[in-house]
């Protein structure tokens, strides 16, 4: 679903043939911008609390400039990662291809991606030299179009090098350039009115999606289509890109981001995990009980992209294996634990729920989201941990004696790491930082941790390399997300949301009943679409029908969330399945099997969720 192949199928593409001097001349210099882009977004955020604080003053324009940083990181690391060949793929079809029929879906969802690009660096010339016209500056002196003009760039290079990986050889690469050109030409030059091409247009971009073009294909794709079919222009999707990407509240996510980043490259999860096991190793079922508070602690920083099933999962699996658990058993925990935390700050989905929940006309701050989501996602942990300790073996307690000294010295040794979270929630809820500011200071203090105090990793060998990543993973999102967000504009655009109020309310007069169906749908989308690209698409289509119902906006926000955490275990696609799958080398048919429990158990906790509102406002209305 979302795992990525390059073109001799190797994961994440990092195989290949050795590179010339000056291409790598050209990977350092792309990597460099992307470290010191979010260094200045980390430092000058914690430079205005300290000047705040003392001087009672700032820096001029450092909001705007941090957001546009947001813009350039997005545009370079997206760039990045397509140079990798790490954009995010909906389908992993393409890797049980072999021979011609892979050569010939390589070069095709390659070329059409790449024709996709093309448009969308077209589409921002054209928002670009009319921002020029304007005549704004955005600091210092600096013209805006001159920041506006990386979207340009940005979606140059993401063109170019879905060419370059349209093969080995130039035949291939040749043969994608051939396709992206002929694409571009139909669109600009078509005989055949528009509107009669729309049909025709989406189902080939459903092909190329389904052999392998990115999710940013997919979503940006259907926006261009459905724009030029309209007869609209097709500047307005990187008109949103650029409005989603400047948010004033974005900056938090990459940042949050890094933070977890470096936990995660760091000795963190060795740390967190001798913690646990030693406070409750001794119970019985309590290699489950410290396995799901590792992991939604992990997750909480490091979002849900399945970061903790790679970094937990080797270090877990023994654990559970030598508590008595059946292979079985520890491969569905650790599946369904793999996302335990989403609700729970500082975690990115929720943060991003209330920026474009808030885009719609519900207003929902970032602190009322992790209010709301607290009592639901310790529901979800408990459930989860009570079946653990049901599937655990009965003479566990009797093996091994709790030790105060061993939990204590663990403890103390992980005290920076647990102290993270209190750093992270003391700045976003203290009142004395700005949502940005908390990121930045939680992201300084985890570099802080990890460089200084512990020396897990080196400034400069490992620290550009693990900003390097962060950048990558953040520009592949930051991708989606900003085309999502034109493909979103032209479904509101076309009423498409009042439309849905209207059929839904015409043939569903329950709320309950309407609960039920929103559960169920939201569970194959968690299950099929990348979560933040969901978020994006679903979220303004959705907010509208849920006021039409009278549901509360922090209570649909955290119902859409919950079935997005369990859509990670859905089959036969969820993405805590694949990777799972590809951690512990097992098959994807045994991983189904295995994390059946945990879907139901899981399953029965969004139902509650669901159908207990109170247990998602009473603390909100509490704290207001």
């Amino acid at each position: 679903m979302r795992l990525e192949f390059s073109p001799d199928n190797s994961l994440n593409g990092k195989a290949g043939p050795e590179r010339p001097v000056w291409l790598r001349g050209v990977r350092t210099g792309e990597n460099l911008v992307l470290v010191f882009v979010l260094a200045a977004m980390v430092l000058l955020p914690c430079a205005e609390i300290v000047l705040r604080k003392l001087f009672n003053t700032g820096i001029p324009a450092s909001a705007p400039i941090v957001q546009h940083l947001v813009l350039v990181l997005g545009m370079l690391g997206g760039a990045v990662a397509a140079r990798d060949n790490r954009l995010l793929a909906l389908s992993t079809l393409s890797a049980h291809f072999r021979g011609r029929f892979k050569e010939v879906a390589l070069v095709f969802s390659s070329g059409f991606a790449a024709a996709m690009s093309f448009l969308l660096c077209k589409a921002s010339m054209d928002f670009v030299l009319a921002s020029r016209r304007l005549g704004k500056t955005l600091a210092y002196g600096v013209p805006l179009w001159i920041v506006q003009l990386v979207l340009c760039i940005g979606f140059a290079l993401v063109a170019w090098r879905m060419i370059r990986h349209a093969g080995t050889t130039w035949r291939g690469r040749v043969g994608a350039f051939a396709l992206a050109a002929a694409v571009v030409a139909m669109g600009a030059w078509a005989p055949i009115p528009p509107e009669q091409l729309r049909i025709p247009a989406l189902l080939t971009l459903v092909i190329a999606v389904a052999v392998g073009a990115p999710i940013f294909t997919a979503l940006g794709g259907a926006g261009l289509i459905l724009l030029w079919s309209a007869g609209e222009t097709i500047a307005s999707m990187p008109i949103n890109h650029y409005r989603l990407t400047v948010n004033p509240t974005l900056p938090s996510i990459p940042l949050f981001t890094l933070a977890g980043y470096f936990l995660a490259e760091g000795g963190t999860a060795r740390r967190l995990v001798k913690v646990f096991d030693a406070l409750f190793g001794h119970l019985r079922g309590g290699a489950a009980i410290g396995t799901v508070l590792a992991c939604a602690f992990f997750t909480s920083f490091t979002g849900a992209s399945g970061v903790t099933i790679l970094a937990l999962g080797g270090l877990l699996m023994p654990i559970l294996l030598s508590a008595g658990y059946k292979e079985r058993t520890s491969l569905g925990l650790l599946s369904g634990a793999g996302s335990l935390g989403l609700l729970f700050p500082p975690c990115l989905p929720p943060i991003l729920y209330a920026i474009i929940a808030s885009s719609t006309g519900s207003s929902i701050g970032i602190e009322e989201i992790f209010q709301a989501g607290l009592l639901p996602g310790l529901l979800l942990v408990v459930m989860t941990g009570v079946w653990g300790i049901v599937k655990g073996p009965h003479v566990q307690a009797e093996r091994r004696r709790f030790n105060l000294r061993v939990a204590l010295d663990a403890m103390w040794g992980a005290k920076w790491e647990l102290l993270t979270p209190v750093v992270a929630l003391t700045a976003l809820f203290g009142g004395f930082a700005t949502p940005v500011e908390a990121a930045a200071l939680t992201a300084l203090y985890a570099f802080f941790a990890e460089v200084v105090i512990y020396r897990d990793l080196k400034v400069f060998k490992d620290v550009p390399r693990v900003m390097t990543e962060c950048g990558c993973l953040i520009g592949g999102v930051l991708l989606i997300l900003g085309v999502a967000l034109g493909f979103t504009h032209f479904l509101i655009d076309a009423q498409i949301p009042d439309q849905a109020v209207a059929w839904v309310t015409a043939n569903i007069k329950s709320r309950w009943l309407f609960l039920l169906a929103l559960n169920l749908v939201l569970l194959v989308v968690g299950g099929v679409i990348e979560i933040y690209a969901a978020i994006v698409v679903v979220v303004p289509l959705l907010v509208p029908v849920g006021v039409a119902f009278g549901i509360d906006p922090l209570h649909l926000g955290i119902i859409f969330l919950a079935n997005m955490e369990l859509g990670f275990l859905m089959p036969p696609i969820g993405l805590n399945l694949l990777l799972a799958s590809y951690r512990f080398d097992k098959p994807l048919v045994e991983m189904m099997r295995a994390a059946l429990p945990m879907l139901l158990v899981l399953g029965t906790g969004v139902l509650l969720i669901t159908y207990v509102p109170w247990m998602t406002t009473w603390l909100p209305s509490v704290l207001k």
